[in-house]
């Protein structure tokens, strides 16, 4: 017997059923990445600390001149600002050192990542973490806002006519990293590494260029006329108030030190070793280079005021005075000032998305965002966290003197809830020298915890009011999202050896004219096997329904056809008005409405009426009622 033969020459192969919208997304973006691949989408150390530690290292840009304008345009010290600048750059590295040893223990206890929120909720309780939650994820919308407004400002400095357009630029750079991050983290982490370590090498340069050059050659300090003279020759008082707000303002170079805790699982295997080498590293260079700076700053006087009139940063600044003029020196130490501020962002790019996830997941924010997107991502939390800054930005005009007060409240509210958290911890858990380790988080807790005090009083009225606002704020609208899901829980709970009572069946096929769209919808109808099966149409004339009738009942004899007028026009209204009316009759449970609707391609379904979805919506809230759409394909 010989086998039968099939033509396959003409068989579909690979057929792309994907639709418009995502063929587009992967255009944009790149193709679906699958669940199984997470691990192979993970960052090396040398990835990971330009993305985790871009925010920390960059503020190295911006912390050293916001202790000068506290000193020379609010106090008015003059040139006594100075003898300030290290004292005060010494407590930071201190606090620095702090926070980063009791993160590294976050680390090895909490793998799983999440930072402040996890250490609360686990250690302090359910508010003390919804406030950690709140402040982390205040910080992370700043961080970008400050980050991109600060990378901008470095390229206003050396590009002065760009002033005009600095909210443009920063929302432009705010799409372009929220574009990067959709497309994947392993993507954007090797994008953003080149500028990361172009700042690191170009910084360094500059402070050991310039301290030698001050040691070594006795280069003088910058030479000032105009609004900056006369800031110089300003002779106030430096009050402990103005020494503890310019503290303050240089504690500022801490943020972004708790990224890595949170996102501890983006690592290689094994995820707490990298994690930990990678926050150790960050430290030892965020701290050398701010000490570094503050001390060839003192030597050269850089000077800035805090409405902007003076345009050059600091960092600019003492570049050109050590490099000689706006030579090609300059122009890289201020590119990659604009590129890690710039990409400093990333760091909330990679934890905002990351620790909303988590929150949603244990019912404190929509579900949505604990939902990964097609590149592994949480998509959702991304585009959250970029429309957040871009209103910022525009809100504060992208300066970043004006988004620096709003910005230390939520970073040390986070690091005293979790350092707090980790005492308790170690008190539970009594682990290896945790004696030793419940001393460092307890001198860390109470040290923070200064600072967050500090802050809010110092700056109150410079805008820190806003944080301790809004952080409430969102404890209660968390609250609220965490009742809505209970609330559904209960409601939806099996009550044990409860068997629900029986159901009558009602079917109700709407129909516009008889059509082989209702033909199906009748026939699928008759096999559910209803109790009561009947068809609605809602007409405009009682000739209109007559002539309706006498076509129904040639082609569904044994089904009833019920024709009401609607006077008013209101199809959706008269349609849920009737199956009241019908439904009532009897005391049926469980109502099943049948339409048939017709599906074109997206380049004419916007000719048909779409009445089909808006019934399907009210018909949504109606209790007992299923609804089934009956798809006509047209080709």
């Amino acid at each position: 017997m010989v086998a039968p033969r099939y033509d396959t020459t003409m068989a579909p192969t690979n057929i792309d059923r994907r639709t418009g919208w995502q063929r587009v997304k992967s255009i944009l973006i790149g193709n679906p990445i699958e669940s199984h691949q997470d691990a192979h989408h993970r960052l090396k150390k040398r990835v990971a600390l330009p993305v985790f530690a871009s925010d920390a290292i960059s503020s190295t840009a911006y912390a050293t001149e916001e202790i000068l304008i506290v000193f020379l345009s609010l106090a008015g010290a003059g040139v006594a600002a100075y003898t300030r600048l290290v004292p005060i750059s010494l407590l930071v590295v201190v606090l620095l050192a702090i926070v980063a040893s009791s993160y590294r223990q976050t680390i090895y206890s909490y793998p799983s990542g999440g930072g402040s929120y996890v250490v609360s909720k686990e250690n302090l309780g359910k508010y003390p973490s919804l406030i950690a939650g709140g402040s982390l994820l205040i910080d992370y919308v700043l961080t970008v806002a400050v980050s991109v407004s600060g990378g901008v400002a470095a390229i206003v400095s050396a590009f002065n006519g760009l002033a005009p357009y600095r909210v443009h630029l920063c929302i432009g750079f705010v799409l372009i990293m929220t574009y990067a991050n959709l497309r994947g983290l392993k993507e954007s982490g090797a994008l953003f590494a080149p500028p990361t370590y172009l700042y690191i090498v170009s910084l360094f340069s500059l402070i050991i260029v310039g301290l030698y050059r001050v040691y070594f050659q006795d280069l003088p300090a910058i030479p000032h006329e105009g609004e900056a003279r006369e800031l110089l020759d300003a002779t106030g008082a430096l009050t402990m108030f103005y020494f503890l707000k310019a503290f303050a303002s240089g504690a500022v170079a801490l943020t972004g030190v708790e990224a890595v805790s949170n996102g501890v699982p983006s690592f290689e295997k094994p995820e707490s070793r990298n994690a930990s080498r990678t926050l150790i590293l960050m430290a030892v260079i965020l701290g050398s280079s701010f000490f570094g700076l503050s001390v060839l700053a003192q030597h050269l006087e850089p000077v800035k005021d805090e409405h902007g009139i003076i345009k050059d940063t600091v960092l600019a600044q003492m570049a050109e005075h050590v490099y000689g003029g706006r030579n090609a020196a300059f122009f890289i130490m201020q590119f990659a000032t604009f590129g890690i501020l710039i990409l400093a962002a990333n760091t909330a790019y990679a934890d905002f998305p990351r620790l909303t996830s988590i929150i949603a997941r244990d019912n404190y924010l929509p579900r949505q965002f604990a939902n990964r997107g097609d590149r592994l991502v949480f998509s959702n939390g991304i585009i959250l966290l970029a429309i957040s800054a871009s209103a910022l930005i525009v809100a504060f005009g992208g300066l970043v003197n004006s988004l620096i007060p709003l910005y230390a409240v939520g970073v040390f509210t986070g690091f005293s809830l979790s350092q707090a958290g980790m005492c308790i911890h170690h008190v539970r858990h009594r682990e290896a020298r945790w004696r030793f380790h419940l001393v460092i988080n307890a001198i860390g807790a109470v040290t923070t915890f200064f600072v967050a005090g500090i802050v809010i009083v110092v700056k109150f009225t410079d805008g820190a009011w806003i944080p301790v606002v809004v952080i409430p704020s969102m404890t209660i609208f968390f609250t609220a999202i965490n009742r809505h899901y209970v609330r559904v829980k209960e409601f939806l709970k099996v009550a044990d050896q409860v068997a629900p009572r029986f159901r009558t069946h009602f079917v109700v096929v709407l129909a516009g004219s008889v059509n082989a769209g209702v033909v199906q919808a009748v026939k699928y109808a008759q096999s559910l096997n209803p109790d009561r099966l009947l068809g609605l149409s809602i007409v405009g004339s009682d000739e209109e329904g007559a002539e309706l009738n006498r076509v129904w009942s040639q082609t569904f004899p044994d089904v009833t056809l019920e024709t009401p007028v609607d006077d008013f026009r209101n199809l959706t209204d008269k349609v849920l008005e009737e199956i009241e009316r019908l439904d009532g009759l009897q005391d049926d449970d469980i109502v099943t409405v049948v339409i048939p609707e017709f599906v074109t391609s997206l380049r004419s379904q916007w000719l048909h009426n779409q009445s089909a979805l808006a019934i399907k919506a009210r018909l949504l809230f109606r209790p007992n009622t299923v609804v089934t759409s009956i798809p006509i394909v047209i080709p």
